[in-house]
C-alpha cells in the first residue's frame, strides 16, 4: 500500500490521540536511513525517540531475534522462566552503577519501569510520597503522567492525577534556575508538600529528555544523594532516554560519580524491541512480596535476545567511543550554527545527547520556528524532533553509528533551512 492509502486507513481506524500527524509511512530502514511506502528516503535524526542508538536493524540484533523465534516466543516468565531473562538480569546487574549488589526486574516500556520503580521504593521504605522535577518526563500511564513536569500534551485531557506526587525545580541556567535555587526549591517542597519522613523517593532524569536535554551537574546530583541519605529517601534515576550509550557512557549518571538506589532504563537497550528494566540495590529490589512485580509480557524471550545482542555490539564496535565522537562533531556544527544565525542559542551536548534552542530577536523561545524547522525538514527528507518546556529546543537522537556522509548531509540541510527561515543565508 502507498502513503495515500495508508493515510485513509489511519483516518478511519486509528484513534486521534494515537494517530501520528505525519503522512509518511515507514517501509524499510537501515542504520540511520529509512524509506517510506512511496520509496522516499529519509535521514533519521530521531532514532525512534532515542531507541536506535546502534541503528535501525543492526545485523547482530536481527540475527539474535530470528534465532530466538525458532526456539521460544513466549511462556510468561512467571509461569516458566527462560535463560534470556536471567542472563539479561546478570548483565544489567554488572553494568548498572547502583549501590551494592544489583537485582533486576524486566518490563515492557519506560513508563512501566517507572511505575514499578515507585512500587519498589514504597515497599522498601514504607512511605508514599514521590518528588519529581519540573521539565521531567517519565511516561503516559497515570502514575507517570502525574510524575511528568510538563502538562501538555501528556495529561491535558485525562482528569485527576494520582496523589502524593510533588515537584521541585530542575536546575537549568539558561532559563534562570541555578543549582542553588533548585536545591532551595527542593527544601521548600519538603516544607510545604512532602514531609521527608513520608517521602519514599526522589526521581530525576540525569539529563532531561522531553524537558530539553539539560544535564544535571555532578555537584547537584551529589547534593541530591546527600539529601536522600540524610532523610532515608531512595534516589531513583530515570535513564530511559539517556541510557545505553547516548551520552558517551553507558549511563548518564556515570558522568557524576553518584550511585542511585534504583535506575530505570528502556529505549536503546533493545534496539527497537520493546523491553525495559528496573535495576536496584538487592535489599531494595527484594522488599516487595513474591509475585508482586511482573506482567504477562515482561522480559519477553525475543526482546531479551535483542538486549544480549545489543550489549555484545557495544563491546565489539566501541559504541561508547562512537557516541563521544559523534557528540564532538555535533558540538562543532552547533558552534557554526550559533555563529551564523542569531536564532540559534544555548547549544549543548553530553556525548551524543545534543540540542540547541531557537529564539526570537528578543531572546524569547521561538516554538513556532522550531515547529516550522521540523515540518520543513520532514518534507525535505530529514526526521527531526523538537522538545523542551517551551517547545523551542531541537534535539538530536540519530544513531551513534551514523556515517559521516549521512550526518553531514542532514546537518547541511538544517543549516540551509535555518538560512532560509532566518533571512541570514
Amino acid at each position: 500500500m502507498n502513503n495515500n492509502e495508508l493515510n485513509e486507513l489511519k483516518k478511519r481506524y486509528v484513534a486521534n490521540g494515537a494517530a501520528s500527524p505525519d503522512t509518511h509511512f515507514a517501509d524499510h530502514a537501515e542504520n540511520a536511513e529509512l524509506w517510506d511506502a512511496d520509496g522516499k528516503r529519509f535521514i533519521d535524526f530521531a532514532g525512534g525517540i532515542g531507541v536506535l542508538n546502534i541503528g535501525h536493524r543492526h545485523p547482530k540484533v536481527v540475527e539474535a531475534v530470528k534465532a530466538q523465534l525458532d526456539k521460544v516466543m513466549h511462556t510468561c516468565q512467571t509461569v516458566m522462566p527462560y535463560e534470556g531473562y536471567v542472563k539479561v538480569a546478570e548483565k544489567l546487574s554488572h553494568i548498572t552503577p547502583v549501590r551494592g549488589h544489583a537485582k533486576v526486574m524486566l518490563a515492557n516500556s519506560g513508563a512501566e519501569a517507572l511505575e514499578n520503580a515507585v512500587k519498589v521504593a514504597r515497599a522498601a521504605t514504607g512511605r508514599s510520597s514521590v518528588i519529581c522535577f519540573t521539565g521531567g518526563y517519565h511516561g503516559r500511564t497515570f502514575m507517570t503522567m502525574a510524575m511528568n513536569g510538563k502538562v501538555a500534551p501528556y495529561r491535558t485531557d485525562f482528569g485527576p492525577m494520582p496523589g502524593q506526587v510533588y515537584r521541585a525545580p530542575y536546575p537549568v541556567e539558561s532559563i534562570g534556575v541555578s543549582e542553588e535555587e533548585a536545591l532551595r526549591g527542593l527544601k521548600m517542597t519538603f516544607k510545604t508538600d512532602a514531609n521527608p519522613k513520608d517521602t519514599a523517593a526522589i526521581v530525576i532524569e540525569p539529563v532531561l529528555g522531553e524537558g530539553g536535554f539539560h544535564a544535571a551537574s555532578p555537584s547537584f546530583m551529589k547534593a541530591l544523594r546527600e539529601i536522600c541519605d540524610e532523610h532515608g529517601i531512595l534516589l531513583i534515576v530515570d535513564e530511559v532516554q539517556s541510557g545505553f550509550g547516548r551520552t558517551g557512557k553507558m549511563f548518564a549518571i556515570e558522568h557524576t560519580g553518584v550511585e542511585p538506589d534504583i535506575m530505570t532504563m528502556a529505549k536503546s537497550m533493545g534496539d527497537g524491541m520493546p523491553i525495559s528494566a528496573v535495576v536496584g540495590t538487592d535489599s531494595v529490589m527484594d522488599a516487595s512480596g513474591g509475585n508482586s512485580l511482573g506482567g504477562t509480557y515482561t522480559g519477553s524471550p525475543v526482546s531479551c535476545a535483542a538486549v544480549l545482542a545489543v550489549l555484545d555490539v557495544f563491546e565489539e564496535e566501541n559504541i561508547l567511543e562512537k557516541s563521544r565522537a559523534l557528540g564532538d562533531k555535533l558540538g562543532e556544527r552547533f558552534q557554526t550554527l550559533e555563529r551564523s544565525f542569531d536564532c540559534v542559542r544555548n547549544s549543548r551536548h553530553l556525548g551524543a545527547m545534543a540540542a540547541f534552542d531557537l529564539v526570537r530577536a528578543d531572546g524569547e523561545p521561538d516554538a513556532e520556528l522550531a515547529g516550522k524547522l521540523c515540518k520543513t525538514a520532514r518534507e525535505r527528507g530529514l526526521i527531526l524532533l523538537s522538545c523542551g518546556l517551551y517547545a523551542n529546543t531541537i534535539r538530536f537522537l540519530m544513531p551513534v553509528t551514523i556515517s559521516d556522509e549521512v550526518l553531514g548531509e542532514g546537518m547541511d540541510l538544517i543549516e540551509s533551512m535555518l538560512g532560509e527561515m532566518s533571512g541570514q543565508s
